[in-house]
């Protein structure tokens, strides 16, 4: 999949298939989406191009909310469902003072010239958020090109969406929001020398930046990892070390049964149940204590 970052390096094409979305987690709903827009591709012989935005619409107007995916993750996610282009557009204030029926003209039918386009039921583009299906159909009726756009999907009698995704990991109902993504949920990133604290106290941990300004998760869980090839089971903690003072939310583990050196290597670790949430400890020998009680519950949470 190509990746185009920014409309200054977008080139003209000779026609295209486009979705368009933030697409956050990339779950089932998206999933969906995709597929139907890869099919047409290959139907109508042009190539699929998925837009999304960075940073998201809601970061830039100040509307802040935990993210399902870091860029890195999602875009590695997309790449997976056979999509030809992900082009990433910055939105900025000119941006986002952008008429809906401009971006439509220029954008994907004077640079993508666009000959499908498929969206989901709540999309909405353009200044104000007065762009949607409604517009791209009138202005399908002057243009040569059609649009449609797919019905929301359930589970549980629940509309699945990123935002709802998003409130289940907040319960902890770790499950359920698996379900939505079509996909146990996870976290990725390269592992990073840490103060050590944990191994002054036994626990040494592999430390990963959260590379989001807000976690989808925090507190403690019983988690599985994929290393190097092989896979572990450990105990996760999600948060901003308060014994410390620390502000900055960071994602360390303790795996169970290893003694490795690690530092730079990929990890994904793989949430499976919340054990309780992050709170603070008098002194290091109270959190030793409480950490032997986390290790057992998430190694007997594990094992059954």
């Amino acid at each position: 999949m190509k990746l185009i970052r920014g409309l200054q390096n977008l080139t003209t094409y000779a026609g295209s298939v486009v979705t368009i979305g933030n697409f956050d987690g990339v779950h089932i709903g998206h999933q969906k989406i995709i597929s139907q827009l890869v099919k047409k591709s290959k139907e109508l012989g042009l190539p699929s191009v998925l837009i999304s935005f960075s940073p998201t619409p809601q970061r830039f107007f100040s509307h802040e909310q935990a993210s399902l995916s870091s860029f890195k993750e999602k875009h590695h996610l997309l790449d997976k469902l056979g999509l030809d282009t992900h082009l990433i557009i910055r939105f900025n204030q000119a941006f986002s003072q952008l008429e809906a029926q401009i971006f439509a003209q220029e954008i994907l039918l004077n640079k993508l010239n666009m000959k499908y386009c498929l969206i989901g039921d709540d999309f909405r583009f353009g200044k104000k958020r007065k762009g949607g299906f409604e517009s791209l159909q009138n202005l399908s009726k002057d243009q040569d090109f059609t649009v449609e756009q797919t019905p929301s999907i359930l589970c549980n009698n629940h509309r699945i969406s990123s935002s709802e995704i998003r409130k289940l990991l907040a319960n902890a109902n770790i499950q359920s929001a698996s379900k939505m993504l079509g996909r146990e949920f996870s976290i990725t990133g390269k592992i990073i020398h840490g103060l050590k604290n944990g191994r002054s106290i036994g626990f040494p941990t592999i430390n990963i930046p959260i590379k989001r300004k807000i976690s989808p998760v925090y507190g403690i869980f019983a988690v599985t990892i994929d290393l190097d090839g092989a896979t572990y089971q450990g105990v996760c903690s999600v948060g901003n070390r308060p014994i410390i003072g620390d502000k900055k939310t960071l994602l360390e583990v303790f795996l169970f049964d290893f003694n490795q050196q690690v530092y730079g290597l990929e990890a994904k670790i793989i949430f499976k149940h919340k054990i309780r949430d992050e709170r603070n400890f008098n002194d290091f020998k109270a959190l030793k204590q409480q950490i032997e009680l986390d290790v057992q519950n998430a190694k007997d949470y594990l094992t059954n």
